[in-house]
């Protein structure tokens, strides 16, 4: 990987707090599109509490691709995750084709 992937330009940045903000992100995700426009998605998960972190990070990551099955979406689909800062972990996803169109494949 030659690149971080904070250098993906972002439609939208979700702050999760609990699994439950997780399910309901991953279907705003997958209903904006990960294909509209050459921009990904960040999610934000706080650090105080690694395991609600592991939680969130789970929930999200594997509703998404539920989502884009349960929708017959192109499920290829790319996510890392990350320390955002001293506060945050954060998961960034992108499709391979928008990492393509910018150059980072």
């Amino acid at each position: 990987m030659d690149f971080h992937p904070s250098q993906i330009p972002i439609a939208k940045i979700f702050h999760l707090k609990d699994e439950k903000d997780a399910s309901e992100a991953a279907q705003e995700m997958v209903k904006i599109g990960f294909f509209a426009d050459d921009k990904g998605f960040k999610v934000l998960m706080p650090k105080n509490d690694r395991k609600i972190a592991k939680r969130i990070g789970y929930t999200v990551t594997t509703s998404v691709t539920f989502e884009l099955r349960k929708t017959d979406q192109d499920k290829n689909i790319r996510y890392w995750t990350y320390h955002e800062d001293k506060e945050n972990y954060a998961i960034v996803f992108a499709s391979l084709n928008v990492l393509e169109n910018l150059g980072f494949d």
